[in-house]
């Protein structure tokens, strides 16, 4: 009877950060299986609910997503002017009250301003979190934040799964309720990370190994390596964007391969994403080693796209073969890649501009998926030749990246403080 608790203990006692990273790991999955109940039907509540057009929708979902891209460098910013426990809280409690307002008007203005409001805080999200598991994990930041990862994708699935059997009622009180429940899991949020205790100050988790960048300018608006580095960044985080919007319209458009098969790439993606995150994150848990990821990066990129091309050959077989391909190696670019970015936007950032950096670094990800459907439709507009060109230009950004940050990566002569030498059990 004792050993399934003792081995339960081990397990939570091997998560980095202690009680208050298994805590946030908590909290991460609560967050996002209320993320989860909401996504997946926001369209169609401004539609049903609000009685919006398909014009106002694609404009206000727009706009809301160009204001969001200032959440990542505001929410920087302010982790390094004040508690950031104190500034995670409020941006939990501002997407609640955001979200809220939307249950209290139809005028389009109003649902845009709200949704405007809201999407501030929800981009600056992933950037806090990321700030607070460098300055938790300190060592151990690469593995905490694959756990993260893990348990994020684990919370969509279990929101996502609630969100089907919702709308299977055909009730468009079903769309509020959702809503309501999002809001719902924000205030459960804010409440247990309040029970977090702040991390250390910056300066005592900054890597200072000789395994780390040098010379690094304190505000990243005047860092040009930095920010050519978040460039390609933007360019690399497309993989998003091909699985979530491009894949299901491809299926539908240019293949014969079944509809119902896009909502099983997406499973496949997020159980690939659950089982390899965290194994996998031990390739990049020094900077040099971040870096080498980089080019069998780039090698899925070449698969992934060349596969979407050829799913639209002809037949039945062949698209559902080639998609499943296309997503597998598209699954691992993603997984490499969130490694490799960890790691290296955390390493290039000095200690004391730490929230600034990673605010700007935010950006890549925010104006990813501000532009990039407009840049995958744009692909799919010209035909299958168009995918390997779109991944002949990752290779590139890759390359680019590669090279651009190779001044600032020093050859490790001895661990890196982001190596985990040992475990939190350990200690």
């Amino acid at each position: 009877m004792n050993r399934p608790t003792s081995w339960h203990r081990t397990a939570l006692d091997r998560i980095p950060g202690g009680r208050d990273g298994r805590l946030m790991l908590l909290v991460s999955i609560i967050d996002k299986t209320g993320t989860g109940l909401w996504a997946g039907c926001t369209a169609l509540y401004f539609t049903y609910v609000s009685g919006l057009g398909l014009g106002q929708v694609g404009l206000l979902m727009t706009v809301s997503g160009g204001v969001g891209i200032a959440g990542a460098p505001l929410a920087g910013r302010l982790a390094d002017r004040f508690p950031l426990v104190r500034v995670i809280v409020g941006s939990q409690l501002m997407r609640g009250a955001a979200l809220l307002a939307l249950l209290t008007t139809d005028n389009f203005l109003l649902l845009t301003l709200y949704s405007a409001l809201g999407a501030l805080p929800d981009r600056a999200g992933s950037v806090l979190i990321k700030l607070y598991a460098a300055r938790l994990a300190g060592p151990d930041r690469v593995r905490y934040q694959a756990i993260q990862r893990t348990t994020v994708n684990i919370g969509w699935s279990i929101g996502g799964l609630g969100a089907a059997a919702a709308l299977a009622t055909g009730s468009t009180r079903a769309y509020g309720v959702l809503l309501v429940g999002n809001v719902l899991s924000y205030l459960v949020i804010a409440l247990l990370t309040l029970r977090c205790d702040e991390p250390p100050a910056p300066s005592r988790v900054a890597a200072t190994s000789a395994d780390t960048p040098k010379h690094r300018p304190a505000s990243p608006w005047r860092d040009r390596t930095f920010l050519a580095y978040t460039a390609t960044e933007a360019a690399l985080f497309l993989d998003d964007t091909i699985l979530q919007v491009a894949v299901p319209l491809w299926i539908v458009h240019a293949t014969q391969a079944p509809v119902g098969l896009a909502p099983l790439l997406l499973v496949l993606n997020t159980v690939l994403v659950v089982l390899f995150q965290v194994p996998l994150a031990r390739f990049g848990a020094t900077t040099q080693a971040a870096r080498r990821l980089i080019l069998p990066l780039s090698g899925l990129f070449v698969v992934g796209t060349l596969a979407l091309a050829a799913s639209a050959a002809g037949g039945r077989t062949l698209a559902i073969t080639a998609l499943s391909v296309a997503v597998i190696a598209l699954t691992f670019a993603e997984i490499i890649h969130a490694t490799a970015s960890w790691e290296l936007s955390v390493a290039l950032a000095p200690a004391e501009a730490q929230g600034a950096y990673l605010g700007v670094h935010g950006l890549a990800h925010s104006t990813q998926r501000f532009a990039g459907p407009l840049l995958v439709t744009g692909v799919m507009s010209v035909g299958p030749l168009a995918w390997p060109l779109l991944g002949a230009a990752l290779v590139a950004a890759g390359a680019a990246q590669y090279r651009v940050i190779r001044d600032r990566v020093s050859p490790p002569t001895q661990p890196s403080l982001s190596v985990p030498t040992v475990t939190v059990s350990e200690h």
